[in-house]
């Protein structure tokens, strides 16, 4: 596992239906952080590492490009 803060991205293009966590929360490897909803599937983003949420840069019904940087856990 890198060190440091990690990315969680989206993997395609959708939109975010629901945020599981708050800034400063404590996650664990796995943990659901994120719903987004693509081709009419609803996908939990998962986080990449036990950490803290360090930073949410998106915001619920909002569209996501793929690529798109949607939280910091470090």
């Amino acid at each position: 596992v890198e060190a440091g803060p990690q990315k969680l991205i989206a993997p395609m293009p959708g939109k975010i239906v629901r945020i599981l966590v708050a800034v400063g929360d404590e996650v664990k490897a796995g943990q659901g952080i994120i719903v987004m909803e693509a081709m009419k599937m609803q996908n939990e983003m998962k986080s990449p590492k036990d950490g803290r949420v360090l930073k949410i840069t998106t915001s619920e019904g909002s569209t996501v490009n793929p690529g798109a940087t949607l939280a910091v856990i470090e």
